[in-house]
């Protein structure tokens, strides 16, 4: 009896074990294999870098099974795409890259870092060769880092090992000569490149020479070729703050930004107190500094750098008498710190030539927009005190009963041509004193600190014009 009860107590047993491994099983046949993607489809520089690391951070965040590139570019900066492929070789999460139509040149670099590259017909990838701003190719110094980096990324998949008899053959899964070959064009690779000219592969050749795994006219089609039936793909999706950035780190929005921050300066030292324009340059300056910043661009000390120099010129114009060394070193360190946040500062580390032109661009960018600004806030500036229409003017009546005193309009006249003393600054507006009476008066050039002598040159709408006498 008791050997009856314990066989069936095994059969019972046996019957739940095979039910609950037949339930794993098809768990395991149902679970979808995750997918993230994303897009490379426009110039490789500091947002494309941002995006690639928010994207591999969210598939390790979700447990994603592949990344999947979706390639369409002509490339951009090298330090950006150098940045790139190092988190794809890093990354524990296998790498696909779809070329739908083009990677070159930087766009070459990240493909050639991924586990795996598909292309669509008629898609090309190489051309790797580094050049300026004007498509001429830089210096040989810039070209070697390239070819050296081209080859450590063809090397970094491996290769195999062949027995021949008594030889031994290794074969690289990526020949690092043909990824050399797409940078120099003096490279010689057998039936590859023997032309003189720098090596592009179509779809068909990569194929051929081991740099594409396939030809798919879409993503599905990408992904049915890897050998991936039952998947889930998550895409990519740039957040509000990406956009927001990517749209302030244009050079036409930084140089309108920058017109903001010296316009509110400037009307700032024309107005008495701290009002509206300082928190305008203010919030204009974070507005300019934050997304360079964001983007790796800018650094802390060009910024402290900016707000020392402005630090400077508050203190050559209330504090030192005239203008000197501080006032001078104070716009030069301003246009420093604006110039600087501009550039990225990787490429002083690499090329010389490329630096100096990187700069000279966001100097030019600048200087333009601070001619512009200064422009801009002078005619202002000289309609608000002048124009009829654009004159604030008091609608309450001032009588003399209560303490007011005008100024006679026939005296303020027969100042005209007269000197006197300062007895505020003029920045440009302030008080003058003239035969022993106070005039509000406006300086017509420049600052005038207060106890020089002044001239009065135009009695205007019932301000008096003075300049230095």
């Amino acid at each position: 009896m008791h050997n009856y009860i314990l066989s069936i107590i095994f059969i019972f047993g046996f019957l739940i074990k095979h039910d609950t491994v037949k339930a794993v099983q098809n768990d395991t046949l149902n679970q979808k294999v995750l997918v993230y993607t994303f897009k490379i489809n426009k110039e490789i520089s500091e947002p494309m870098w941002r995006v690639t690391k928010d994207s591999y951070e969210e598939a390790n965040k979700i447990g994603a099974d592949y990344i999947l590139i979706h390639m369409n570019t002509y490339g951009g900066m090298v330090t950006s795409a150098d940045s790139i492929r190092t988190k794809i070789l890093n990354s524990k999460i296998p790498t696909f890259v779809f070329i739908d139509n083009n990677a070159a040149s930087a766009g070459a670099l990240i493909s050639i870092a991924c586990d795996s590259i598909y292309m669509r017909p008629g898609a090309s990838i190489g051309a790797a060769t580094v050049v300026n701003q004007s498509g001429q190719a830089v210096p040989d110094k810039f070209q070697s880092f390239m070819r050296s980096t081209m080859r450590a990324t063809a090397e970094a998949h491996g290769k195999d090992t062949i027995i021949q008899g008594n030889d031994t053959i290794f074969k690289w899964h990526r020949d690092p000569a043909i990824a050399e070959a797409m940078v120099d064009p003096s490279i010689y690779v057998k039936g590859v490149s023997d032309t003189g000219k720098v090596l592009t592969l179509t779809a068909e050749e990569a194929i051929k020479v081991g740099f594409c795994e396939g030809e798919a006219e879409n993503i599905p089609e990408v992904l049915k070729l890897a050998g991936i039936e039952n998947y889930e793909l998550k895409e990519y999706i740039p957040t509000t703050l990406d956009k927001i950035i990517h749209f302030l780190v244009n050079p036409v929005i930084s140089g309108l930004l920058i017109m903001l921050i010296i316009g509110g300066i400037y009307f700032e030292l024309q107005s008495p107190g701290i009002g509206f324009p300082l928190g305008a340059a203010i919030l204009a300056a974070i507005v300019y500094f934050a997304p360079l910043y964001l983007e790796g661009l800018a650094q802390n000390w060009e910024f402290i750098i900016f707000v020392i120099g402005i630090i400077l010129i508050f203190v050559e114009i209330f504090v030192i008498p005239g203008f000197g060394v501080a006032g001078v070193m104070g716009i030069v360190m301003v246009f420093t710190g604006l110039t600087l946040s501009m550039v990225d500062n990787i490429v002083f580390q690499l090329d010389l030539r490329l630096a100096l032109e990187a700069v000279v661009k966001a100097f030019f960018t600048v200087l333009v927009a601070i001619f512009l600004s200064l422009t801009l806030s002078l005619y202002i500036s000289k309609q608000l005190f002048t124009s009829r229409k654009l004159k604030f003017a008091l609608h309450t009546t001032q009588e003399t009963d209560k303490g007011f005193v005008g100024v006679d309009a026939k005296v303020q006249k027969e100042t005209i041509g007269k000197t006197g003393t300062a007895a505020t600054i003029l920045r440009p507006a302030g008080k003058v004193e003239i035969d022993g009476e106070m005039f509000d008066a406006l300086s017509e050039v420049g600052y005038i600190n207060k106890g020089e002598k002044i001239k009065v040159v135009r009695d205007e709408a019932g301000q008096l014009f003075v300049i230095k006498a």
